[in-house]
């Protein structure tokens, strides 16, 4: 079936992941769709001032890989055409966990792939830009996004182009795509409407990355190696993954102040006090390839639209405007893509009403939570060490035990195992973790304690 146009023209604020995976969920459902980007965006892989945290590890979960391949068929291939390594997923990553060093090693019958930030994005970009009716303006820093007087819905977006000129495109939809959502408040405050709850866990996290040849004699037990450290003692943590070009990329990071130096000695420093010696012994004889980028990242910030009784019609914040989710988990572009997907399908059921538009944010706002509450529960394991700001879950030591006996069981289980890396990739809800069968061998594992 043919899918319905709903407008004329369809506004994305920003060029990151979510932006790009937003346009191509629209493109099918409007007239036009323009991509607005304050940033010069490269015609290569490479980094740009816009995408800090590109200069770092990135991990592309499978429910995000496949959620690209659905928004972009053929998004795999061309995955692999750049280079990126696949990685059967349990067995081409070491992972060190206290009292597993390494945890059980078993292919779980699936892979993913190993690529750097600024590749996946340039794929996805030269897809969204083969769309006729899609067209990506760079330089383009939006102003404000422009609502009618009552304030009741929006109708464009004032922006300052590469040259300082300001212009106003009109727009029936308008899609907050540029991080943090500060348009959208901007909006609801120039109108005097409510700004949504917010639920802040603050992690004050700090991490280093660095770029190496992987030389000829490394180890062929694994391609990439995470390791943990003893919380709440020891909040070190590293991740070592392999990039195009037979590279690889190492992050290693700590919390609340104990981070690494931005140079290469003290990078090696930290690495080597890391609670297992793999990456360090793996990066200190390999050939660096670049200088140390550092990145910090203060909290994990969750915002309720669903709970606004209003809303302007033709205004969708995404991404991280909704949710910014810890790095370390790996979450953010994956759940990008997953958001486009459930836009995607929205515009199908709601492009057989009147007027889909007008119900769009709310509906949207409602039943992205679903998909956001898993991967939000893993943020709340932040609050295994004691300096995390916030809200503690009342229940939150019996979650650590629990999860502490999961793991336990895991390693001896490949079907759990299995499950868990389900949860991970996002590609199961963590209430799976409720079965009651799995429930009592859970608790069992924790009576052996």
């Amino acid at each position: 079936m043919a899918p319905t146009l709903i407008g004329k023209q369809a506004v994305v604020i920003g060029a990151g992941m979510a932006g790009l995976t937003a346009a191509g969920a629209l493109a099918d459902c409007f007239d036009q769709v323009v991509v607005l980007e304050r940033d010069i965006l490269p015609s290569e892989a490479a980094y740009r001032a816009g995408t800090p945290q590109a200069r770092h590890v990135h991990a592309l979960l499978l429910s995000g890989q496949r959620a690209l391949s659905e928004l972009f068929p053929g998004f795999e291939q061309d995955l692999a055409r750049a280079g990126a390594v696949p990685l059967r997923v349990g067995l081409d990553v070491r992972m060190e966990r206290p009292g597993y060093d390494p945890f059980p090693q078993r292919d779980l019958g699936w892979f993913n792939y190993a690529v750097s930030r600024p590749t996946i994005e340039r794929i996805v970009r030269k897809r969204v830009e083969s769309r006729a009716n899609t067209t990506l303006r760079q330089r383009c820093r939006v102003l404000e996004v422009l609502a009618s007087p009552n304030g009741e819905a929006v109708t464009g977006v004032r922006y300052e182009n590469g040259s300082g000129a300001r212009e106003t495109i009109v727009a029936d939809l308008v899609v907050d795509a540029s991080g943090r959502g500060a348009l959208t408040l901007a909006l609801l405050q120039s109108i005097g409407r409510p700004l949504p709850e917010e639920t802040t866990i603050g992690i004050d996290l700090g991490y280093a990355t660095c770029v190496f040849a992987i030389p000829d004699d490394a180890s062929t037990d694994w391609k990439g190696v995470m390791t943990f450290g003893q919380a709440p003692q020891n909040s070190r943590g590293g991740l070592m993954l392999p990039l195009e070009g037979n590279r690889w990329m190492a992050t290693i990071g700590g919390r609340h102040g104990d981070v690494p130096s931005g140079d290469a000695e003290g990078f090696l420093t930290y690495a080597r006090a890391l609670r297992t010696p793999t990456i360090y012994n793996a990066i200190n004889h390999a050939k660096r390839l670049d200088g140390v980028a550092r990145y910090g990242f203060p909290d994990s910030v969750r915002r309720h639209f669903e709970k606004l009784d209003v809303f302007p019609c033709g205004l969708l914040p995404i991404g991280d405007a909704i949710c910014r989710f810890n790095p370390v988990y790996g979450q953010g572009m994956s759940v990008a893509a997953l958001e486009a997907c459930l836009l995607q399908t929205l515009f199908e059921k709601l492009g057989e009403k009147g007027n889909p538009i007008a119900t769009l944010a709310p509906t949207f706002f409602a039943e992205v939570q679903t998909l956001i509450e898993t991967p939000w529960s893993v943020a709340a394991l932040d609050f295994a060490f004691p300096e995390t700001r916030g809200q503690r879950p009342a229940d939150f030591e019996t979650t650590l035990k629990f999860g502490i006996a999961l793991t336990k069981l895991a390693a001896e289980d490949p079907a759990v195992h299995k499950l868990t890396a389900e949860v991970q990739n996002l590609l199961k809800p963590r209430s799976v973790y409720r079965d009651p069968a799995l429930v009592q061998r859970v608790f069992a594992k924790m009576a052996e304690a």
